[in-house]
């Protein structure tokens, strides 16, 4: 593959190609990166119309995880494959809406680097400031671009792939009473972990029952799972996210219920079994070994289907009256009045 090429982009057209008029693509920006330019793609599939449920898949926002990128196409590929043959799929997408944007930092993907040409973190980058004191650094800054986790100047319009993300949030999931959004990433702990906002406070989300009774969904689903749910600010808290400020615009909106999660893998897991991915940039993020790669793909892919699948029938699940009080206090207790793991 020459050098004006981006693999992932590449296995995206395939897919959309694959995929004919089953899927629609457009383009949400373009981002110039060291001479060649790069589009950041939306591929959509499913039902249209604004009164059925949505569910949104994003990856790449940090260009050195790759993986989480690679996830997302993954199960773009495993729905396209299916399209041929499988009835059920198809009744799904009668009454579901699917989004996927797995390159939001094609830039940061071809540097192979966290931030974006422009040196920002686009997970520091929303106009959002944490209510207590966050890690320095690691909270976000505006030092300098040199440093990692920097937010952007004070007061400037989001970057381009920020903008175009949340405008994709906000026409194809906000625009429809109840989604849920999967942000997949890696590079945290040795357990692979699925957050939920707040990044900027330690406060409970309104919807917590409803997060709460998500989980409880996921542990029904996939047994013997590995994943530690738990909000965010369980592990640090930070400025910018992108995440919490879509959900802040969501809860704006009367009628209309986001879930955003945050598809957090493990890597530190794949440097403790191979000590040698340390001398390697992409090492730290990412599996390096092939049959490692693989299985990280199918675990999980069968998770996002099952997010797919929770919020297409999220009707069945969502607490109301004595279970939504209940499904709080039981949140409560599991996540705001314990030490973290």
């Amino acid at each position: 593959m020459s050098r004006t090429e981006l693999a992932e982009l590449s296995e995206l057209q395939r897919l959309v190609a694959e995929g004919g008029a089953h899927l629609s693509q457009r383009i949400a920006c373009h981002i110039d990166c060291g001479g060649q330019r790069f589009p950041v793609p939306v591929v959509t599939l499913g039902n249209p119309a604004p009164g059925v449920p949505a569910v949104g898949f994003f990856g790449g926002v940090h260009g050195l995880e790759r993986i989480g990128a690679e996830v997302v196409l993954a199960f773009l590929r495993s729905l396209v494959m299916r399209l041929a043959w499988d009835e059920m799929l198809h009744r799904q997408l009668e009454s579901l809406r699917m989004v996927f944007m797995p390159l939001v930092n094609p830039g940061g993907l071809w540097r192979g680097t966290r931030a974006n040409p422009n040196g920002v973190d686009l997970m520091r980058n929303a106009p959002v400031d944490a209510r207590d004191p966050v890690p320095f650094l690691i909270g976000g800054q505006r030092l300098s671009s040199a440093l990692p986790w920097y937010r952007g100047p004070a007061h400037a319009p989001m970057e381009a792939e920020s903008q175009a993300l949340c405008r994709v949030v906000e026409d194809e999931l906000l625009a429809r009473p109840f989604s849920i959004a999967v942000d997949c990433h890696s590079g945290f702990g040795l357990r692979d972990r699925i957050w939920f906002p707040f990044a900027h406070t330690a406060r409970p989300i309104e919807h917590l029952p409803e997060v709460h009774a998500l989980a409880t969904v996921f542990d029904q689903a996939l047994l013997h799972h590995r994943y530690v749910i738990e909000p965010q600010s369980r592990q640090y808290l930070t400025h910018g996210d992108l995440w919490d400020h879509l959900y802040l615009r969501a809860a704006e909106r009367p009628g209309r219920l986001l879930l955003p999660l945050t598809l957090e893998m493990g890597s530190w897991l794949w440097v403790k079994k191979n000590p040698r991915q340390l001398f390697s940039r992409h090492g730290m993020f990412n599996p390096l070994a092939e049959h490692r790669q693989q299985r990280v793909l199918r675990r999980h892919v069968q998770a996002l289907d099952v997010v797919a699948r929770a919020a297409l029938s999220h009707a069945r699940w969502l607490p109301a009256g004595e279970a939504r009080e209940r499904h709080r206090e039981e949140a409560l207790a599991r996540w705001y009045r314990r030490v973290p793991d």
